[in-house]
């Protein structure tokens, strides 16, 4: 059985803005299984959890500020009032430009995860574009290998792989059971150029899916911004990913 879709509420954010229960309702309209929180625009975190769970979506995991620091009580308050066992974080770009700071990164991605270890949960790193592109002979990830926990997950965005002339099904393939979590966009796979609804643009989904494998537990359809209307593309995605067997709705 392939694995169940959710949505990063992040790509609906406008409409968020607006009427965040409306725009939720609409997405478990659509028949998603699931859903990705990325802030709580005009509600609260224990709100959005009765909302969620009111209209039978499961949270497979949030998007939060990175829980060390100032931040860590927020983020693990937000992460109990969501019932989730997995928090997801990154960091910019301008933190990965030379060894030393992916060095720096990975040791703040490994206090993150001693954090959320001891509070019951898992921390996954979300990646962009940057962490992707060559240092020193070697793709960032690589080097970022050599300084993270084991224990770390990651959430693969696969346009972003492909966008810094990586190959996603290959990234994804080899950190196997590392990656649970896929976020899936479609386009040009250029920084710059608009998205389009999944099926309408580049990506080899049926090559991301076989990499993937039985260690995929969820897809999770991500656009930051789209050329034709946002909700549009956000039924075409789910449409696209059920209807070719990729993976499964309500």
């Amino acid at each position: 059985m392939p694995a169940p879709i959710a949505l990063q509420l992040f790509t609906l954010r406008e409409a968020a803005a607006e009427d965040y229960e409306g725009t939720v309702r609409k997405v478990a309209e659509i028949g998603y299984a699931g859903v990705e929180p990325a802030g709580f625009p005009g509600t609260t975190p224990e709100a959005a959890a009765r909302l969620f769970a009111d209209l039978g979506l499961e949270v497979c995991s949030a998007h939060l500020p990175m829980p060390v620091g100032e931040k860590q009580q927020e983020s693990l308050e937000t992460a109990e009032a969501l019932g989730i066992d997995r928090l997801v974080a990154g960091q910019g770009r301008d933190q990965f430009g030379s060894k030393d700071e992916i060095k720096a990164s990975c040791d703040r991605f490994n206090e993150a995860a001693d954090v959320c270890r001891s509070n019951g949960l898992t921390f996954g790193i979300h990646n962009h574009w940057w962490e992707f592109v060559e240092i020193d002979g070697a793709r960032v990830y690589k080097h970022m290998l050599d300084h993270l926990e084991d224990g770390i997950e990651f959430q693969i965005d696969a346009y972003w792989v492909q966008t810094a002339g990586a190959d996603p099904a290959s990234v994804i393939g080899e950190l196997g059971p590392r990656v649970p979590l896929v976020h899936l966009k479609d386009g040009p796979c250029t920084r710059e150029a608009d998205m389009q609804a999944l099926g309408e643009g580049a990506t080899d989904f049926d090559s991301i899916v076989k990499a993937a494998g039985d260690h995929a537990e969820w897809w999770i359809v991500e656009l930051d911004r789209c050329a034709t209307d946002m909700m549009e593309a956000v039924v075409k995605s789910h449409a696209f990913l059920t209807e070719n067997g990729f993976a499964r709705g309500r």
